[in-house]
């Protein structure tokens, strides 16, 4: 089986008030190029800058989020977000090489597996939805 292929895509970030944050990056030069709601019921906002093949996405949890963390400085980094060709065949290799699956949504409109590094930082993989 070939190995799958992984694209850097985004950070993400976490934010304690999502029109803020908003405003801050719409300030800095950054548009909104996509906006959704999580499954689980946190918000993200993909953010791109001008010439920029990279994205940062902002990410909202309320309190009743499973999701939720209270801040501490330095807190605030959620996540950084890769494509994959294949996610099952990542998800393997993940296993493979004993990397721990923090997390893995398989809804009808997402296909996500997650790790975790040595400091607790999340990367997300995310992909096609098989059929």
């Amino acid at each position: 089986m070939p190995k799958p292929k992984v694209e850097f895509v985004y950070a993400g970030l976490r934010v304690r008030n999502l029109a803020r944050s908003l405003n801050f990056y719409r300030r800095m030069g950054f548009t909104v190029h996509q906006r959704g709601t999580m499954g689980h019921g946190g918000v993200w906002v993909h953010l791109s800058f001008p010439g920029a093949a990279q994205q940062i996405e902002l990410n909202y949890y309320p309190r009743s989020n499973r999701y939720f963390e209270p801040f501490r400085r330095g807190t605030e980094f959620d996540h950084f977000g890769f494509r994959v060709s294949d996610v099952e065949a990542w998800e393997a290799e993940l296993r493979r090489r004993r990397l721990p699956i923090v997390a893995r949504i398989r809804e009808p409109h997402e296909n996500i597996v997650y790790t975790r590094d040595p400091d607790g930082n999340w990367l997300e993989f995310f992909g096609p939805i098989p059929e």
